[in-house]
């Protein structure tokens, strides 16, 4: 029988796979486990102790923490009692977390630890408690269990109850979009959509008990949750990475079968590489094997992805290139990788055929969180290289005469939250989610994201540029570049903001990082119409960062943030 909501995903796993090992994270330098069984009984007891403090069907439960087991037991948690999750990232500022507590009329908030509870205003009304740490008069995460116990024991079946009266049209979540200009939107997603969506790539991801991932992007993100539900609904085992520093270490210690990222991640994965392939280089036979074992990668991943069996030729020379050279990429990545899965942003389709070309497949995949994730995904044995891959079963999508990339199936939003009018513009009256995305589908049904709407460059000259292609070009053609944003909307022409990847330029001991960018740039603009070139570049004396405004918590660039914080610097280049 279909599952009606997410509770009964959850409960169907923990019958199914009760005393297999759900989760691993590390506590004291040693990684400890979780079965099923573990996650149950602390989702039920705080489903209990929310219950306890008066939290009824439909009530809003914010959750303010980074990517931890107990996370994960607390979404939970929070469904089974009846509510709402809302997810807030841990680095949102007060204001940020504020506006959403107060937006969402969220009753309680869980707060990983004190720094992130100081974050809540005592004006949003609500009660906190803490997964860790200790604050005089705020209520522990142990404490809510403990309370939640009590009720269990006084209150034998009312738990089953509450959930009972969850319906699929019921609110599942609510996320709120890290829109990098004005307030955030709160997307309502209802049990259908995660049902849906868990459903379809059951028929795309070849995902069961026997697999493993390593989770570090941050759950109120779209795409962490979707993985997050992916393995509850498949049974697979999620393995918490202790931060994005430890995350080669900790993949070498877990040896994930499969592992979620931005693009930023692989092209910083990418860079390295690259770094340690050029200091192999520097020797004559080292220039030789490398450059070798590279053709041959290119080779068979060509075979690869039109579907052939390699001569037996290249069958031997890929054996040996991947003893003598592609093993110890692998081995970087545990040994034990069947593929990565790339989104929340475009990855470039160099990026993509150099690490299958070394024996790492990146699926690309593509959604918004107004779609609950992926609305396209590339197959383990159906993939193209520079696409997001087919839409997966259930859900279509179609190109606007404009371009724009629009979808429709029971993966869309149900509305914006208290925003009718901005849900009247999202989605037109036959149903259609508009992405605000510019897209091409080929004669195979692969989709091709080619720029953000939003985000076109629309010279003083009057032609359009998409610059995503341009910055993931460039970024894809030199490893000393860390990131690069283009600019020139109403400019007579492009220029670019650029910083420095300093591990590269440590990697590799070069001393004119600069020089080789420009020749990078130059490069590049010989391939491109003359309106597309990048005329001037300023390198930039520190990388683009979170914590300085720059980037989103997904690792996106803000254009009118680095716009404005930049001005000086961009109209010097005019």
């Amino acid at each position: 029988m279909q599952a009606r909501h997410a509770i009964d995903l959850f409960t169907r796993r923990i019958a199914a796979s009760g005393r297999r090992v759900a989760f691993r994270h590390k506590l004291d330098g040693t990684w400890r486990t979780l079965t099923w069984n573990d996650v149950d009984r602390a989702a039920r007891e705080i489903a209990a102790g929310l219950r306890s403090l008066g939290l009824g069907l439909g009530d809003r439960v914010s959750l303010l923490a980074n990517t931890r087991w107990e996370w994960i037991a607390a979404d939970v948690g929070i469904l089974m009692a009846g509510g709402v999750t809302v997810p807030i990232y841990q680095s949102n500022l007060p204001d940020q977390v504020d506006y959403i507590v107060s937006d969402s009329g969220s009753k309680i908030v869980i707060a990983e630890d004190p720094t992130q509870h100081a974050k809540v205003g005592a004006a949003t009304g609500a009660r906190t408690v803490m997964m860790s740490g200790r604050v005089d008069g705020v209520m522990s995460l142990a404490e809510l269990r403990a309370a939640g116990q009590k009720w269990m024991a006084a209150n034998p079946g009312a738990l089953e109850k509450a959930w009972e009266e969850v319906q699929p049209d019921h609110i599942f979540t609510i996320v709120y979009t890290s829109g990098t200009t004005g307030p955030p939107k709160g997307v309502v997603l209802t049990h259908k959509n995660i049902v849906f969506e868990c459903r379809a790539l059951e028929h795309v991801l070849s995902i069961d008990e026997n697999d493993e991932q390593l989770l570090f992007l941050p759950l109120a993100h779209i795409f962490a949750r979707i993985l997050e539900w992916t393995a509850i609904s498949r049974g697979c085992a999620t393995a918490f990475a202790e931060g994005i520093p430890e995350l080669i270490a900790n993949m070498k210690e877990i040896r994930p079968t499969f592992m979620g990222a931005v693009p930023r991640v692989y092209e910083k994965a990418y860079m390295k590489i690259q770094a340690g392939f050029e200091a192999q280089r520097k020797t004559p036979a080292g220039k030789t094997i490398i450059d070798w074992a590279l053709n041959v990668g290119r080779m068979l991943s060509r075979e690869q992805q039109a579907g052939r069996a390699p001569t037996l030729p290249l069958a031997v020379q890929a054996r040996l290139a991947n003893r003598l050279v592609f093993q110890k990429v692998q081995a970087t990545f545990g040994g034990r990788l069947r593929y990565f899965i790339s989104g929340g942003a475009p990855l470039a389709r160099e990026i993509g055929e150099f690490f299958h070309s070394t024996g790492i497949l990146v699926l690309e995949g593509y959604g918004l969180t107004e779609t609950t994730a992926a609305t396209n995904l590339n197959r383990p044995n159906a993939f193209k290289f520079g696409t997001v891959g087919q839409p997966i079963p259930g859900a279509s999508v179609k190109i606007a005469a404009d371009g724009e990339v629009l979808m429709r199936g029971d993966n869309i939003l149900r509305e914006y939250f208290g925003k009718p009018e901005a849900t009247r513009e999202a989605i037109d009256g036959d149903g259609w989610f508009h992405s605000g995305d510019i897209g091409v589908i080929d004669e195979a049904g692969y989709l091709r994201i080619t720029d953000r709407k939003k985000d076109i460059i629309v010279t003083a000259g009057g032609k359009n540029v998409a610059p995503q292609n341009l910055e993931g070009a460039l970024k894809a053609s030199c490893p000393f570049v860390s990131q690069v944003m283009v600019h020139g909307d109403k400019r007579p022409y492009l220029v670019a903001l650029i910083t420095v990847n300093d591990e590269v330029v440590k990697a590799t001991g070069e001393n004119d990082a600069k020089g080789l960018i420009q020749a990078a740039v130059d490069k590049l603009n010989t391939q491109l119409p003359s309106y597309e070139t990048i005329k001037k570049i300023a390198i930039l004396p520190q990388d683009f960062a979170q914590e300085t405004g720059e980037l989103t918590p997904t690792l996106k660039v803000k254009r009118k943030f680095c716009s404005e914080k930049y001005k000086s610097v961009l109209d010097g280049l005019y």
